[in-house]
């Protein structure tokens, strides 16, 4: 298939968490179904993701920036160094054929904001969206009824409640 899915979330969760486990199945499914993932390379959901993926026969390619004194995820198979942040951001959107958002905190939330305004206006070609996490579905309803009200595209971001039901969604649209 050689598809890439660029996954963000927060890099705090750590096993046995219910965050950290939610990655970790999803990078399962992905790794199963021939996906390839792509995180910011480290910790938590990142290293999650990214060892579900490898452990089941999947890619995981982390793009890394030196501004943390993280620790990179163990089980990527490719590392990409950025020198900046945004920098950073930029080289995620780019490699995914499709985009997944778990819980995070402001860096995750910036992320998303990049590729829901790439998306938006057309500074790049429509690629699926999906959000997991009880704090996105208020956020996504709130900017669609904004976009609605401002006579702009809406349902750009699918919030699935369901990590199972990821695999079916990515392969329909993929």
């Amino acid at each position: 298939m050689n598809k890439t899915i660029t996954i963000f979330g927060s890099a705090n969760p750590i096993a046995g968490e219910e965050e950290y486990e939610t990655a970790y199945r999803l990078g399962q499914i992905l790794g199963q179904s021939g996906f390839s993932v792509c995180s910011g390379g480290f910790q938590g959901i990142m290293n999650a993701v990214s060892k579900g993926a490898t452990e089941s026969g999947g890619k995981a390619i982390g793009v890394t920036v030196d501004l943390f004194s993280s620790k990179k995820s163990e089980y990527l198979t490719e590392e990409i160094k950025c020198e900046t942040l945004l920098s950073r951001i930029e080289k995620m959107v780019e490699l995914g054929d499709a985009y997944i958002i778990l819980s995070g905190g402001t860096g995750t939330l910036v992320e998303f904001s990049t590729v829901w305004e790439y998306v938006n206006k057309n500074l790049m070609p429509s690629k699926p969206i999906f959000a997991h996490g009880k704090m996105w579905e208020p956020m996504i309803g709130t900017i669609d009824n904004r976009l609605e009200f401002e006579n702009k595209r809406t349902g750009i971001v699918k919030y699935l409640d369901n990590i199972e039901d990821f695999e079916n969604e990515l392969l329909k649209l993929l």
